[in-house]
């Protein structure tokens, strides 16, 4: 009796599990397909927009520890100038 009631209960939680998951893949929505381009074709253009993405990223980053290195500075003059 208690494996019967362990298997029902797997059973159970694997089919609240399969619904969720159906329910969530179903709300991401299907993929988009590329129609009228190869596969090299779109390996190159993500191969290109990644390289993008990551160069503005990079530049992005030096930009934001150059402010924070100068306002580093800053506020190191203005605590100087207040000890004096």
């Amino acid at each position: 009796m208690r494996a019967i009631f362990g298997v029902v209960s797997l059973l159970v939680v694997l089919a609240i599990v399969g619904l969720l998951a159906v329910k969530q893949l179903k709300a991401v929505g299907p993929p988009a397909a590329v129609t009228g381009t190869t596969p090299t074709t779109r390996a190159d253009a993500s191969s290109d927009n990644a390289r993008e993405q990551a160069q503005r990223l990079q530049q992005k980053v030096r930009d934001d520890v150059a402010k924070a290195l100068e306002q580093g500075a800053q506020n190191n003059a203005r605590s100087e100038e207040a000890t004096k």
